[in-house]
């Protein structure tokens, strides 16, 4: 999809070269430098000079950067607008491209919002400019957004029946709770054994899931590593090259790694928990079976999920499949995987961390210019107010539910009256 932009940006970059001609916004780090890569190996006949700017890494370095004007500037929101805030030896607005590569994960609003970076670099870029923005689902924002839009922007979309690859073969396996580690271990187990050569990603709901089970499978001497947001960038990069590289062949990772990311060796997707959004579904399976080849995505359903499968199949026009499983295989290793598991936790316990979690999420507030201690405070008390409002809701159901007994017994009493009273009336 990279190609989609990194060419025609190339053919009118050839025809009058400037520094900073275009800038390509990404949600994740990793997929920054992708793109990056991808503008290298186009762009070496012109002597293409590209800046990747994003966190994780030395702002005072990626200022120089900036202030040399490549003619490309790849970055994730949150550095680039930390660059505009605090220094003015760079400017966008002689700039004609601006990309919104995952558009859609750049513009909603949530938990990791963009919003208040996105109008920082926008007030920084020119309004006259080509905007570029691609996505792999469309979501209701970008809908809307094609709607507002002052002139008429061209739209296309590839229609497919089916929302995923035909060489994708998708399947579920129903596990209670409590033995999801110990199927995971089997199918990771039987992949090596039938194919050594495989590549398996597995997916993960927390950072603290993916360190446990990453701690949880070395010990079982799978080769295996981890990519979450609480390792350093450094650290993240090693661990994308050396699963890029087939040095390890099992990559356990957050969302960071569900969108854009092009590695070919895949062969298997685990989604360790079910999806809470179909989206999320399509862009981590999206992860195998790329450019023709063939691939295979499991996901670990529970007992509590059944209703996220109903919600993924109608959003993917497709019905899952069982992959089938010998439970006495999965049941002679169940004490043993969660022994295992609880050591791990126990053994993550004694390298803070929660606390380094904490930790960073104070840095990354004081970035922002907010007071930790104060939006605690504020979390404290808007705890407090929804205890009381929750508790304040329960005293009225329960007079409310009080009144219908009441209500009820006294048409109760009545019913009875009226066949007292006719009893009588005929003994008469």
């Amino acid at each position: 999809r990279a190609a989609a932009f990194v060419l025609p940006v190339l053919q009118v970059l050839s025809e009058d070269p400037y520094g900073i001609f275009c800038l390509v916004l990404t949600p994740t780090r990793e997929l920054a430098y992708q793109i990056a890569e991808q503008f290298r190996v186009l762009g070496k006949p012109l002597g293409l000079k590209d800046c990747v700017v994003v966190g994780g890494l030395d702002m005072v370095a990626q200022a120089l950067e900036l202030s040399r004007k490549p003619h490309v500037v790849i970055a994730t929101p949150g550095r680039l607008a930390d660059h505009l805030r605090s220094s003015n030896t760079f400017s966008l607005k002689k700039l004609k491209f601006l990309v919104l590569d995952e558009a859609d994960r750049l513009l909603e609003q949530g938990c990791a919002d963009f919003t208040a970076d996105l109008e920082v670099i926008l007030e920084a870029v020119p309004a006259r400019r080509q905007t570029l923005l691609f996505s792999a689902t469309l979501t209701d924002t970008l809908n809307e957004l094609k709607s507002l839009a002052a002139n008429r922007p061209f739209f296309w979309e590839a229609v497919s029946e089916v929302r995923t690859v035909d060489e994708l073969d998708q399947r579920y396996l129903l596990v209670p709770e409590a033995l999801k580690d110990a199927y995971l271990v089997h199918l990771i187990q039987t992949f090596q054994d039938e194919h050594e050569d495989w590549s398996i990603i597995i997916f993960t709901k927390t950072c603290k899931d993916c360190q446990v089970l990453n701690m949880m499978l070395r010990k079982y001497n799978f080769p295996s590593i981890a990519l979450h947001s609480m390792m350093k960038q450094r650290q993240r990069f090693a661990a994308l090259a050396k699963f890029k590289s087939s040095i390890v062949k099992i990559l356990i990772a957050t969302d960071v790694a569900a969108r854009g990311l092009d590695i070919p060796t895949v062969q298997v997707v685990i989604n360790h928990n079910t999806p809470g959004l179909p989206k999320i579904y399509i862009h981590r399976v999206g992860r195998t079976a790329r450019a023709g080849r063939k691939g295979i995505a499991i996901t670990l359903v529970t007992q509590y999920d059944i209703h996220l499968v109903h919600a993924i199949e109608e959003e993917i026009k497709l019905k899952l499949q069982e992959f089938s499983v010998e439970e006495r295989f999965v049941l002679d290793i169940l004490t043993q995987v969660n022994v295992t598991r609880r050591e791990c936790e126990i053994e993550l316990e004694g390298m803070d961390f929660d606390e380094k979690k904490e930790i960073n999420k104070r840095k990354q507030m004081i970035l922002e210019g907010k007071d930790p201690d104060l939006e605690a405070k504020r979390k404290a008390e808007l705890a407090k107010i929804r205890k009381k409002n929750k508790q304040c809701r329960e005293k009225v159901q329960q007079i409310l539910q009080k009144k219908e007994q009441l209500r009820l017994k006294r048409k109760l009493q009545k019913k009875m009256e009226r066949r007292n009273k006719l009893r009588a009336a005929e003994e008469k």
